[in-house]
């Protein structure tokens, strides 16, 4: 079963940028759309964006749009999420997950990484 890793989280000043990285371990995600989903305190996991395999499908929350940038790198097992122009509002934890089909429903997903916190000062 496949495990997603999550790196790259921080403290960054509003008007700032990150980028994350969710790798894979245990397998590869050969064959898995990959999704970034974010908590914040008090709030429920809601989705970010999501990639199918191909990289051909991309979904994001209007939240987002504009803002950040799903991609992967199949070779390095890595999907990004480049977050540009953050706001305090996207401040949280972020997760990846994976599944087979590409989709925008958090419940879908079943392949859950432990999450970066993303915290962004005004």
């Amino acid at each position: 079963q496949v495990q997603p890793v999550e790196s790259g989280g921080g403290l960054v000043q509003a008007g700032g940028s990150l980028r994350l990285s969710c790798a894979a371990s245990g397998r590869t995600f050969r064959g898995y759309a990959v999704g970034w989903f974010r908590q914040a305190p008090g709030k429920e996991r809601e989705f970010v964006a999501t990639i199918s395999w191909s990289g051909g499908i991309r979904y994001y929350a209007d939240s987002v749009k504009g803002r950040f940038t799903i991609s992967r790198d199949n070779a390095k097992n890595t999907v990004y999420l480049q977050m540009n122009s953050l706001k305090p509002e996207d401040t949280a934890v972020y997760f990846c997950a994976a599944r087979e089909l590409v989709s925008n429903i958090t419940d879908e997903y079943d392949n859950w990484g432990q999450g970066t916190q993303v915290t962004v000062s005004s």
